[in-house]
């Protein structure tokens, strides 16, 4: 089977095709990325040379390219995407462009080629938020309420798959993630962030009163969960992936990382709250488990432990990162504190 991952350098796409590549060697990949900023051909070095790999640099927006690479390809899955709600905030139109008409693109070509599957990777963010002081969780019924550019344009890209399949029967499948965490992540997300933060002893940024909760998916286990869906799941279906039974606070999840560092908790810096700040995230994962049989391997503190020793033995890799086009947009996020 060939199969066309876009967004293949980025952090969970580059995960998934090194897994790929090494649990399914009769498949070929071939890889479309933009290199945007948080794309990384570093990330790869382990398929590089792989006869059942190829890189394509370019946009998924380009309908020619597009036509071109997916000739032959059985399965499109498709995490391309502009991800980081503060930069959303900062300039949308990225994210329109993106995760709207690049997802547009790839599914009329996929539409054209009449390919076997095309899985679409969204996120828990199109839904909106949830009450700090109720139960409730997300589920493949929640009603959509994005508040936020990135969000918006996510569930944008997520109707119009489903209006492909409902409309031009072209056989897909969804998946909607909480927050993704490990190694070899872009260090403008928080997990990421605290830890190289806190092994350069520099503070660490958190929003508002620090009480926003996330539901953690490591991304070890989002990839097999994915690997279930394209072998299991059934045509025309969203499935929920989620890796905590609870949320957790983002003050708490910095208090964690610092525990397991052994640095001290005066490294927390609580900043202005964002704009639109969703409250709280938890997905309710019982039908990929019940359907497919799927559920995390991870517990949050292992994950933690494992992301945090990539992150130890992998300096050059991430010092690179913030020592470039990061550092204008953290003094622009947070001002220069800390820097």
């Amino acid at each position: 089977m060939k199969l066309l991952v876009t967004g293949g350098a980025g952090f969970i796409g580059s995960h998934f095709i090194n897994y790929w590549i090494k649990n399914h060697p009769d498949d070929n990949i071939v890889n479309l990325d933009n290199l945007t900023y948080a794309g990384s051909l570093v990330n790869l070095q382990q398929v590089i040379d792989s006869p059942n790999y190829e890189f394509v640099k370019g946009d998924i927006s380009d309908m020619p390219l597009v036509e071109k690479i997916m000739n032959g390809v059985g399965i499109v899955v498709h995490f391309a995407a502009e991800t980081h709600v503060d930069r959303s905030i900062m300039d949308p139109w990225p994210f329109i462009q993106s995760n709207l008409v690049g997802t547009y693109t790839l599914l009329e070509v996929a539409k054209k080629h009449k390919i076997q599957r095309f899985h679409h990777i969204s996120t828990d963010e199109v839904f909106g938020t949830l009450e700090l002081d109720k139960d409730h969780k997300f589920n493949e019924e929640t009603k959509y309420n994005p508040r936020s550019p990135y969000s918006a344009t996510k569930a944008g890209s997520d109707h119009l798959v489903r209006a492909y399949f409902y409309t031009y029967n072209l056989p897909i499948t969804i998946s909607n993630c909480s927050n993704n965490f490990g190694p070899a992540m872009y260090p403008e997300k928080l997990i990421p962030l605290a830890i190289t933060n806190a092994l350069e002893d520099k503070k660490i940024p958190i929003h508002g009163d620090g009480k926003n909760e996330r539901d953690w998916l490591f991304v070890e286990d989002h990839i097999s969960a994915i690997e279930l869906i394209l072998e299991k799941g059934k045509i025309g279906e969203t499935y929920l992936v989620g890796g905590l039974k609870s949320g957790m606070s983002n003050l708490d999840t910095v208090k964690k990382i610092l525990s397991l560092m052994g640095k001290d908790e005066d490294l927390i810096q609580m900043v202005a709250d964002r704009p639109g700040n969703d409250r709280r995230y938890d997905i309710d994962w019982s039908k990929i488990r019940k359907e497919l049989g799927w559920e995390p391997k991870h517990n949050f503190e292992d994950g933690l432990k494992i992301t945090i020793d990539w992150y130890r033995e992998n300096e050059e890799w991430w010092r690179k990162i913030k020592s470039g086009e990061f550092k204008d947009y953290y003094a622009k996020q947070f001002g220069n504190d800390g820097l």
